[in-house]
């Protein structure tokens, strides 16, 4: 099966402050003479619909030709304000997020993850660091369940899917490495 006739919707979470890369936005940032940003959409290409979710460099990131959503939040509110924004544009009935600086992430990443699929849960990704959440598929019923921790007050990426069904899928160091820092993208 083809990630094209896949129910999935892909978002790249790129909509932070880069405060750790000197306030450069991450998504344009260079790593191996390529953009994040499209580095990131390889990953998701085929799919029937891709987002974007940033709050920076809109034309810009427009101009890619995706669909851009941006925080409801103001001041960078953190990557989970990102997921909800794609989950209410999201089209599909799956969700699936990659963060804009895990350049590493394996090609086959999209059907890695659906075939661990569950049904009114997520498959999140996990590195020997520990959970990775910002790498995950979500079944897009699960909306409800992250609106109700961010209305409680939650922001962790880590805990928003606590008491939902999960499976893990299993990466290396080296694919769930993050480009934090300008020593990072070396």
């Amino acid at each position: 099966m083809g990630q094209g006739v896949l129910p999935i919707t892909g978002v790249v979470l790129a909509g932070g402050a880069g405060r750790r890369m000197g306030g450069q936005d991450k998504g344009f940032a260079l790593w191996s003479g390529e953009p994040l940003i499209e580095n990131a959409l390889k990953r998701l290409a085929g799919l029937p619909q891709v987002l974007i979710s940033a709050n920076r460099s809109l034309a810009r990131y427009r101009a890619l030709g995706y669909e851009v959503v941006t925080d409801e939040c103001p001041d960078f509110a953190g990557p989970l304000e990102g997921l909800r924004a794609a989950f209410r544009h999201a089209a599909q009935s799956w969700l699936l997020s990659v963060p804009v600086d895990t350049p590493c992430l394996p090609p086959d990443l999209v059907l890695r993850l659906w075939h661990l699929r569950i049904a009114n849960g997520l498959v999140v990704a996990r590195s020997p660091r520990g959970p990775e959440p910002l790498v995950c598929l979500a079944d897009t019923r699960l909306r409800a369940h992250l609106e109700a921790y961010w209305q409680a007050g939650g922001r962790r990426a880590q805990e928003w899917f606590a008491g939902a069904d999960v499976a893990w899928l299993d990466l290396t160091a080296a694919q769930a490495a993050n480009c934090n820092t300008p020593e990072d993208l070396r």
